[in-house]
């Protein structure tokens, strides 16, 4: 977990030391070396070994590999002095707290006053494990708790100690949400803090739930992922993947030093799970736990534990009308309220988990933190649940579900009864343009936000919308910059979303200082174009209707370019195909770090038609002089590569080596913020005077240059990389990319370059065999190799 954490801050650019203890055996390796324990390489072995493993780790815990040029080795012994030189500490040693107090009253002897000291512990007392230090130190130490993998989780627990001092305790958050892109809740300094305690609670609930209602994990967790608004890994999945053994740690470390007598009980691990630790069944680490891979003549197939026989057999469906209708439901709110009250075996099973974390949840509400706000933030962003545990009751209904827990002789909390008896019927309400939450104190007061955080949503509230359909809608951002918003289907680019950018071109011309092109509420910000419309038209042979679809799209794009105001797309998560052909024409992009960007057409049998490969050139040829013909057949072979090898960014700061981002384009680490960024960007440009860029003419490599690409892809085909149809694609875009049958050296322009994409893009997409891949694409959402 230390080098995961250096990790993280070496992608956010910190530069980070990383320390670990001393072996004091050789291995058979270094004994082969002739090493010995004095050596350096032996001594820092185990920081070494942690570095390393960030490059071989899945998925990754580094933006770029040349993250960790930032993470420099040491060991405990040897570089403990250099601990001085620092500006924060954080220790991750093993959760024993004599270690880690032997650990701190050895730092302070180090320590240069000012220094930030925290923790990274899972659940000791911050309090315990600094008693025997000085109040100066005790002041600058607190509890930064990352959830794993440190990278890719939002959460970040901060507990802090009753002497640490307020500004470093505010420092802290601030530098966490700003430079870490953490989303920070603030914990009292209780066992597991927020996020373990609830999470491990309705683990173990759900754990008994199972066994009580006869069920299987396969059929438990069809009802606790997706169907509850939880991650797609649901409970037993997840805890294959976290590691039994761990678990059950965090479920002892709450039962050994909470003094309630009904947390001992309810974390008291059962008979089952300390069975299969005892078989060291653990779950992904040791190759089986709930669920077991196993070969099988047709591949592999993956095996559910029976709780009963504890034999593993094939997996099955639970048979539940609810979860069916969960499926037709448009909102997670509306699954819930579906789900709990279903009378069925999935509706039992959701009732009865439910019902027993929202208790407990609002029993321990003043002991883990001082608000609901805090709680729900930590489930949503620690657990990635939608919806936290006071904003799930408000979805199924506060009033409704304490009658019914009253009837089956649940005690509901005090706060609760007095808080309905007093006619509040909600924990949280919208009062105008503000969303506020009920305290504990009796009184709702409003849910502070981040000021960086701009909400579309609310803003369509108050009035903003300037214009919408189903796909997308334009909306006023303030300071006269106006955003584009795409909310289609799966966020797929249609003809819905292609009207409404062409209005909002027109708009932002007349009467605005510049526009932001955004998303909200969604996973991705877009996959692509409408996949299923171009396949039932090529279905057709309506040939000359996806002409004219694809002169539109590539005329709309093209205006994004020439708009006579500044053009900023915010791009996050998934942005590919027809989404990066949409982003790419823009002046500026602002983007989220976890970005990933790529042209994958070729992966549904087509090349991009929406003027990706013209944007590409315009990128790579940029400041090449035409008569070097060597630079400038080594910058089309990489456009055709990254194009033709479907090449997808695992970040955005990886994006820039493809140059979908470029020097002048920002990265933004808190998604959160991302929107007020792109704003501050475009606001930027118009006051400094913008006018849009002029067209201009790019240099080719003609003809020499195509059979130059032709030649690499026929050396895929014949070394069994690609098939035949893959070549076939291959040559399209070597065309397209090499600027048609012209002399090397020509300058060509925009609209040609256009033209000849959407010839190429046509040709393959009358295809068999590309439709094929279309039609496969949108069944099994996985590429098809014909």
């Amino acid at each position: 977990m230390g080098a995961a954490i250096a990790g993280h801050l070496a992608n956010c650019g910190i530069p980070t030391l990383l320390l670990d203890i001393v072996p004091r055996e050789l291995t058979d390796e270094e004994k082969a070396k002739g090493l010995t324990l004095e050596d350096k390489a032996v001594r820092n072995r185990l920081s070494n070994l942690g570095k390393e493993r960030l490059f071989r780790e899945k998925p990754s815990p580094l933006y770029t590999k040349e993250s960790a040029d930032l993470i420099e080795t040491g060991n405990l012994e040897d570089d403990f002095h250099r601990l001085s030189e620092v500006d924060w500490i954080v220790e991750a040693v093993i959760e024993n707290l004599k270690i880690k107090r032997d650990l701190y009253a050895r730092l302070e002897t180090v320590w240069k006053p000012g220094t930030i000291v925290s923790s990274n512990t899972s659940g000791i007392s911050i309090h315990s494990m600094v008693e025997g230090c000085s109040e100066e130190f005790q002041r600058h130490f607190l509890g930064t708790h990352f959830f794993n993998p440190p990278r890719y989780m939002k959460l970040l627990e901060i507990i802090p100690h009753t002497r640490t001092e307020p500004d470093i305790v505010r420092g802290m958050k601030a530098f966490a949400e700003e430079v870490l892109g953490k989303g920070v809740v603030f914990c009292k300094d209780t066992p597991n803090f927020i996020a373990n305690r609830i999470g491990t609670y309705g683990l173990q609930v759900t754990l008994q739930a199972m066994l009580d209602l006869g069920l299987g994990p396969d059929e438990v967790d069809a009802v606790t992922g997706r169907a509850m608004g939880r991650p797609k890994s649901a409970t037993f999945r997840t805890l294959d993947l976290v590691g039994l053994d761990t678990f059950v740690h965090v479920a002892g470390n709450v039962r050994e030093n909470s003094n309630d007598p009904h947390d001992k009980e309810a974390f008291t691990v059962s008979p089952l799970l300390q069975k299969m630790v005892e078989n060291r069944w653990l779950g992904e680490k040791s190759g089986q736990g709930f669920y077991k891979k196993v070969k099988t003549e047709s591949g592999k197939e993956i095996l559910a534990l029976d709780p009963v026989s504890m034999e593993y057999r094939p997996r099955r469906k639970l048979k539940a009308r609810s979860l069916e209708l969960t499926k037709k439901a448009k909102t997670v709110e509306e699954r819930l309220a579906l789900l709990v009250y279903a009378d069925d075996p999935a509706g039992k099973l959701a009732w009865t988990i439910t019902k027993k974390v929202l208790l407990y949840t609002a029993d321990k509400l003043g002991e883990i933190a001082d608000d609901l706000v805090s709680v729900d933030r930590a489930m949503k962003w620690g657990f990635n649940w939608e919806l936290g545990p006071f904003e799930t009751w408000d979805a199924i209904g506060l009033e409704k579900s304490v009658a019914r827990m009253r009837e089956e002789g649940e005690t509901i909390p005090a706060w609760i009864e007095e808080m309905l008896a007093a006619g509040h019927t909600s924990f949280y309400k919208k009062e105008g343009a503000a969303v506020h939450a009920f305290g504990i104190g009796g009184k709702y007061g409003e849910v502070d936000e981040h000021e960086k955080v701009i909400s579309l949503a609310r803003l369509k509230e108050q009035g903003k919308l300037i214009k919408g359909n189903r796909g997308a809608s334009l909306i006023d951002l303030g300071d006269d910059i106006a955003c584009l918003q795409v909310h289609s289907a799966k966020q797929a680019l249609g003809i819905d979303v292609i009207g409404m950018i062409n209005y909002a071109v027109k708009e932002v011309e007349a009467n605005w200082r510049g526009l932001v092109i955004a998303a909200e509420g969604v996973p991705n910000f877009c996959v692509g174009a409408n996949l299923m419309l171009m396949l039932m038209e090529a279905q057709d042979q309506n040939w000359a209707e996806i002409d004219m679809m694809v002169r539109t799209f590539q005329r709309t794009m093209g205006s994004l370019r020439t708009l006579s105001r500044p053009v900023v797309a915010a791009p996050y998560g998934m942005t590919l195909g027809g989404g990066m052909e949409m982003i790419l024409p823009c002046d500026r992009l602002q983007s989220a770090a976890e970005s990933y960007m790529g042209l994958v057409e070729v992966g549904v049998g087509l090349i991009p038609g929406g003027g990706g490969n013209k944007e590409m050139l315009l990128r790579w040829t940029d400041g090449i002089d035409p008569a070097d013909k060597v630079a400038l057949q080594s910058v089309v072979n990489k456009v055709f590569m990254t194009i033709g090898m479907a090449e997808v960014s695992t970040s955005a700061e990886d994006a820039r080596k493809y140059r979908f981002l470029r020097e002048c384009d920002g990265i933004t680490p808190n998604r959160d913020h991302l929107l007020h960024d792109a704003k501050q960007v475009a606001l930027s440009l118009a006051k400094s005077g913008y006018r849009p860029p002029k067209p201009r003419k790019i240099p080719v490599v003609g003809e020499t240059g195509y059979n130059v690409l032709k030649l690499g892809a026929y050396g895929m085909l014949k070394s069994g990389h690609i098939s035949e149809h893959d070549y076939k694609i291959a040559g399209k875009l070597a065309y397209v990319l090499a600027g048609g049958s012209v002399p090397e050296g020509t300058l060509v322009t925009e609209e040609y370059l256009l033209d000849i994409e959407r010839e190429a893009f046509l040709s393959l997409i009358g295809e068999p065999k590309t439709q094929a891949r279309m039609q496969y694409m949108l069944t099994h959402g996985k590429p098809l190799r014909n």
